[in-house]
């Protein structure tokens, strides 16, 4: 089921203008999340924000954003101020310009979301604007204010809709060349067909189970046993010995072969 979109707004190419929604692509929902408890009684610990001078608990009503002017010295600014620079990208995303699809590297990629059709009227309007990118393979790059802040944001044409990208910040990027730099050019030759072999029998088609969480599901096996109220059983110490260490200097020649041979015998057994 479709979740309600949490912003809604415009979608705008010069003259051609139509309503869109947009949806975070991704979610956190399913993640095993913890209440902090007071573990004496097994009650909730509640937070709130504190008066750092007077100690007392700050209402509601009371929070203002301060900007910093010195120490213990702000410039308080209120929700109106705020307001007063609302900039257009808050209700419309105005494309730009266009760039092709394959010249945004990666890393300034974010977050992505799926942004749709809002009126019946509209889709034909976005519909044109979705498949002409899609013709020409290239992006839109707009700007949008998510939080309060602007963001720089490229719209990818993706099957029927749009996948909104917010874009990272250029001072937030690290060049990868000064941590790649001292890293050896090329590898020996001998070693490289070792590798493709091995590549070529772990090569699978791309399923989500690739990118499931261990962790997660061992979290939720925990709480289950938990909620049965099953004591832990204890592991007997008697009998059990840890194995001397191998030495971790082998070749790498040795261990790709290794690798390669267990692979085979392993899908041989299967």
């Amino acid at each position: 089921m479709a979740l309600r979109p949490y912003w809604k707004g415009y979608l705008k190419l010069s003259l051609v203008t139509c309503p869109v929604a947009m949806t975070p692509a991704t979610s956190e929902s399913e993640k095993v999340r913890f209440h902090t408890l007071n573990k004496e009684t097994g009650n909730r610990v509640v937070s709130q924000y504190v008066d750092s001078i007077t100690g007392k608990a700050v209402k509601d009503d009371s929070e203002a954003k301060g900007y910093a002017r010195g120490e213990n010295d702000y410039v308080i600014l209120t929700e109106d101020d705020l307001d007063a620079v609302a900039l257009d990208t808050v209700k419309t995303i105005d494309i730009d310009k266009f760039v092709p699809a394959d010249t945004i590297e990666w890393i300034y990629l974010e977050k992505p979301h799926y942004l749709m059709p809002d009126d019946p009227v509209g889709q034909e309007a976005f519909a044109v604007i979705r498949d002409a990118m899609a013709s020409d393979k290239v992006v839109g790059v707009s700007k949008l204010v998510i939080g309060r802040r602007e963001r720089a944001v490229v719209l990818e044409p993706r099957g029927e809709g749009i996948v909104l990208w917010t874009l990272r910040f250029g001072d937030e990027v690290r060049p990868e060349k000064s941590y790649f730099e001292e890293i050896d050019e090329k590898a020996e030759p001998e070693l490289v067909p070792l590798v493709q072999k091995l590549i070529k029998q772990k090569t699978a088609k791309w399923t989500s189970d690739m990118a499931s969480d261990p962790i997660q599901k061992s979290l939720l096996k925990i709480i289950a046993e938990k909620k049965k109220a099953l004591k832990p059983t204890k592991r007997s110490a008697k009998g059990t010995s840890e194995a001397a260490p191998r030495s971790n200097v082998v070749s790498i020649m040795d261990a790709l072969r290794k690798s390669v041979e267990a692979d085979l015998k392993g899908k041989k057994m299967r």
